[in-house]
């Protein structure tokens, strides 16, 4: 092998490329050595020192005051939000603080403010106060290891110190991260990385009491003699020969490259200042060698399969089950005094009054030769249930042909005759109380049935005849239809529902969707907007009041509905019950698309003005949610004062199996909501029935007055809820514009990634575009309407998903380029 040889370099650089290269750098260093603008710079580095170092120290004294403002700040005008700061630099002192500290770096944000101002002092007066690059270093290590440190110890309390804040947002992130690798050896990490820095950065091996009494060269034992032949050489050859024998040799296209040519050809092998050398050397290299290399065998190393129920039970056994209440941990539930304590007394039914009315149903009935054996009363807070056994041999029909008889010997408003009572051997004929007990929605509330319920929607709907509290639970009814004559109580009876779900269920686990034609019965609830309730993107009021936007919702809703069935489809779960439970368990991926899904619950004031002015475009989305929309969690409440066969059609009517009537004005409005008589017969002020399959309950609704409705949103209104309303998918409607209007040249940027997307697994559907590109709902839908307009799927069908018209990648690619063209030409 012919030895390496200096050899001067004879190249010289061409007139033009050195006029090129110094008019280039004489531009670039002119500009930036401008004294005035490294004046400028250096002054600006120092003030802005100063200023974020007091912003900074008096976030410590004025942080929390400030904090509601500043994520308020959005809510508000900046003189507003300018009058209400306290911290020392104002408003913008308040929010650099409220970042710098609490979402980033804590209280290892002071480390900022010096070094700005070193930097800062450097550029002005051209000398440093302590040695910037040093400084840096410090700054930057210190502020990792400190938001590191506070970080662990607010996981470790679960952020239940007050001071948690000074770990930032990026100390928590860090020790999540640094919890999921290495759990409590964390601490471990934390002080073997300070050793380390304080080992490099002091280079404490300078001090004595860490050098060896006999120091040797480091690498050898022996002192090199004045005979070793590599004394006298250049320091580049001696480091390169030293270097030398410790190379490998490398196998490149088949051959064996020695060790010179590496050093030629692949100079990234050898060390830095070597690799320099050679370059500038020119050296004499050898040709290589060709020698026969055995190809070594190849192993396919398969993926483990990841046991998902294993890491779902390591996950919550470390960070415990998901809580969906977190982000709104500090929500207060509206105490029950905010409801008024009604002295209504226990229904006014004296002894005398009981045996009068017995005598007057015995005598009747014997007038008309029916018989009786036994008779007894049950008490409720508006009527009186008289339960009686006939002789043997009576007909029932007899005795319910007598209901206008008897009620004209009691001189009772109106009685109703249960013949015979369910699940009983006797006939009941309720008769109306003549001092009736006013039942508050406080007492209801106050029952051990409502207070320990373990229901997903408890409704205190009212007290039965045996004066007990009925708690149903709407996700098993899964829908209500409610009727009612006006000022018979119907309004308030929605009410008793909104409030029932609002004091038994958290804002993350329940959103509201009301419609109300009225445009004043529910406004009350406006204040619950970013707590509870859900709307259109893009739309000002949560309140839904027109009759075209209750259309929009309405489609919404079923768009809402088809996407949760298909997460529900991915999670291997039937029901939103069962979904909600595999992710507090922590067996679903978020970055698959996954989250936590609240109840809906769709509320509409009055159906019959609907139906007058949009008829159809209600009625069937209507239909749709009350079909299947039960097990993904929509529920749906629907109240109309006239229950007539227009109104409450047949669709609608076989979908709502639980009815609540109140008094009505005829037998055929009975018989249209209920399937049964009875409700003309009622008295009002919240006397109804319900009906659930075959059994009908009368009860006495709760009253709640609007002032307490009006308390206890206030309440709820005034604590910190959401950025905004519940978002619900965008529905466009005919009058919106269509497919046809869609201008293909200003396609999304990840149009071709989602067609090609669709073609492969040949499904048309939004959310597979969502879990897939991991985009949101709006953007999905813009992109699967491109893709309609370019043709590569068809149109909506509904809950189905849309037909992909294109049927394999060749097909797609050559619809891609005319595409592509058409941009270009364009």
């Amino acid at each position: 092998m012919a030895q390496n040889t200096y050899k001067s370099n004879t190249f010289k650089k061409s007139e033009k490329e050195k006029r090129g290269k110094s008019s280039k750098s004489k531009f670039n260093f002119e500009f930036l050595k401008d004294p005035r603008l490294k004046l400028a710079g250096g002054f600006f580095l120092m003030i802005a020192g100063l200023y974020l170092f007091l912003a900074l120290l008096s976030y410590l004294f004025t942080g929390k005051a400030d904090q509601s403002v500043v994520q308020a700040l959005s809510d508000s005008s900046l003189m507003e939000s300018g009058r209400e700061t306290e911290n020392w630099l104002g408003l913008y002192g308040a929010v650099t603080s409220h970042y710098f500290i609490f979402e980033w770096f804590g209280i290892a944000a002071f480390f900022i403010p010096p070094l700005l101002f070193v930097i800062g002092f450097k550029l002005v007066f051209s000398r440093e106060l302590l040695r910037v690059f040093s400084f840096s270093l410090f700054s930057i290590f210190s502020g990792l290891w400190l938001c590191l440190l506070l970080g662990y110890m607010t996981l470790v309390n679960d952020g239940t110190s007050e001071w948690s804040f000074l770990g930032g947002g990026l100390g928590y992130q860090l020790a999540v991260l640094s919890e999921g690798m290495f759990g409590w050896g964390t601490f471990l990490i934390l002080i073997l990385s300070l050793f380390i820095f304080i080992i490099f950065y002091f280079n404490i091996t300078a001090i004595p009491a860490f050098q060896p009494k006999d120091p040797k060269p480091m690498g050898t034992d022996a002192i090199v003699s004045d005979e070793d032949p590599k004394q006298g050489e250049d320091p580049l050859f001696s480091a390169y020969n030293d270097e030398k024998d410790n190379w490998p040799e490398i196998v490149k296209g088949g051959e064996i490259i020695p060790e010179p040519v590496i050093a030629a050809k692949i100079p990234d092998i050898v060390p830095e200042p070597v690799a320099a050398g050679v370059q500038e050397l020119k050296l004499e290299i050898e040709k290589p060698v060709k020698k026969e290399v055995k190809a070594e065998p190849t192993f396919t190393v398969e993926e483990p399969v990841v046991d998902t129920d294993k890491l779902a039970e390591q996950l919550v056994e470390e960070q415990g089950v998901y809580d969906p209440t977190l982000e709104l941990s500090s929500f207060k539930f509206p105490p029950i005094e905010l409801l008024n304590e009604y002295d209504g007394g226990k229904a006014g039914v004296s002894q005398e009054e009981l045996n009068q009315n017995k005598d007057k149903i015995v005598a009747t009935l014997v007038n008309f030769k029916i018989g009786i054996q036994s008779i007894k009363a049950t008490i409720g807070p508006t009527v009186t249930l008289y339960e009686i056994v006939p002789d043997a041999g009576i007909k029932i029909s007899r005795i319910k042909n007598l209901e206008d008889d008897i009620a004209l010997s009691l001189s009772a408003l109106g009685i109703r005759i249960i013949a015979p009572i369910p699940g009983k051997g006797t006939i009941g004929i309720e008769v109306p109380n003549k001092n009736r007990e006013m039942v508050s929605i406080r007492s209801m509330f106050n029952t051990p049935s409502f207070a320990k319920t373990d229901k997903e929607l408890p409704i205190a709907l009212g007290k039965t005849i045996s004066n007990e509290g009925l708690i149903i639970d709407l996700a098993k009814m899964p829908h209500l239809l409610v009727a009612g004559a006006t000022g018979q109580g119907k309004s308030v009876g929605l009410n008793v529902i909104l409030t029932s779900l609002i004091y038994k269920r958290h804002p993350s686990q329940l959103k509201f969707v009301l419609v109300d034609p009225k445009k004043v019965e529910m406004s009350l609830y406006s204040t619950l907007e970013r707590h509870y309730l859900a709307k259109l993107p893009n739309s000002e009021e949560a309140i839904i009041t027109d009759t075209r936007k209750v259309v929009h919702t309405l489609n919404s809703l079923c768009i809402e509905m088809e996407n949760r069935y298909e997460i529900l489809k991915d999670a291997g779960a039937r029901n939103l019950k069962e979904y909600n439970a595999k992710f507090v368990a922590r067996k679903l991926n978020p970055k698959e698309g996954h989250r936590f899904l609240p109840y809906i619950v769709l509320v509409i004031d009055e159906l019959a003005d609907l139906m007058m002015t949009a008829g159809k475009e209600v009625e069937t989305p209507i239909a749709r949610l009350a079909q299947l929309a039960r097990a993904i969690g929509i529920h749906l409440v629907v109240a109309t004062q006239r229950p007539s066969v227009n109104v409450i059609t047949g669709v609608i009517k076989a979908n709502f199996p639980a009815r609540l009537s109140f008094r009505v004005t005829s037998k055929v409005d009975s018989r249209t909501i209920l399937d049964a008589g009875g409700a003309d017969q009622l008295v009002g002020q919240g006397d109804m029935l319900l009906s659930s399959g075959s059994d009908v309950i009368r009860l006495q609704c709760p009253f709640v007055d609007t002032p307490e409705i009006e308390k206890v949103c206030d309440f709820i209104g005034s604590q910190r809820g959401y950025d905004t309303a519940y978002m619900l998918p965008e529905y466009e409607g005919d009058d919106e514009g269509g497919v046809n209007e869609i201008d293909l040249s200003d396609r999304d940027a990840l149009f071709e990634d989602a067609a090609k997307l669709i073609v492969m697994h040949q499904q048309g559907s939004t959310s597979l575009i969502q879990r897939k590109l991991k985009l949101g709902y709006n953007r999905a839908g813009r992109l699967i309407d491109q893709l309609e307009a370019a043709g590569v799927v068809g149109p909506f069908e509904g809950s189905k998903a849309r037909e992909v018209l294109i049927k394999d990648e060749l097909s797609l690619e050559q619809l891609l380029s005319s595409l592509r063209e058409k941009h270009s030409q364009s």
